[in-house]
């Protein structure tokens, strides 16, 4: 006997967003980089965070782990490097990493200019509050330009 599974009656319509939509927060008033928060649990229920890190010159983020999530960074514009449990990783435009769970790490740019890294942490582990509670900060016209987007357009 044939199975038929029947189609869904209703359609979940997808989130789009363009960097103009974006929220971007520092973590601390302090901290030369910021957070341009693409997905998170807010948005469709999705079990994920994904954001747009841009680090400023000799910006760095706090040497952290997190207990259940993966992180995943990809490249999309300047230098750096991960330091993952002690092994020293260079990145630069076009490279991911994959930094497992309980794994010690930090990302900083070593680069003349900004870094720009896609960043996705599955699941979420309370990353998006984290990264909400911070300091609101906003793209300027060199971000626009590197995500896609002029202020024009």
């Amino acid at each position: 006997m044939e199975t038929v599974c029947e189609l869904p009656k209703t359609c979940v319509l997808p989130v789009l967003k363009s960097p103009h939509d974006y929220q971007v927060f520092r973590i601390t008033p302090d901290d030369k980089n910021r957070l341009a928060l693409l997905v998170d649990p807010t948005l469709g229920h999705a079990t994920l965070t994904c954001c747009v890190e841009i680090f400023d010159v000799g910006g760095r983020t706090p040497s952290h782990r997190h207990q259940v999530a993966a992180e995943m960074f990809y490249v999309i514009k300047g230098e750096g490097r991960v330091v993952c449990d002690g092994k020293n990783s260079t990145i630069r435009t076009g490279d991911s990493i994959l930094v497992p769970s309980h794994g010690i790490h930090f990302v900083e740019n070593t680069g003349s200019t900004r870094l720009y890294l896609l960043s996705v942490m599955v699941p979420n582990e309370d990353f998006a509050e984290l990264i909400r509670q911070g300091v609101p900060a906003e793209l300027d016209e060199e971000d626009m330009a590197v995500l896609g987007r002029t202020h024009g357009v």
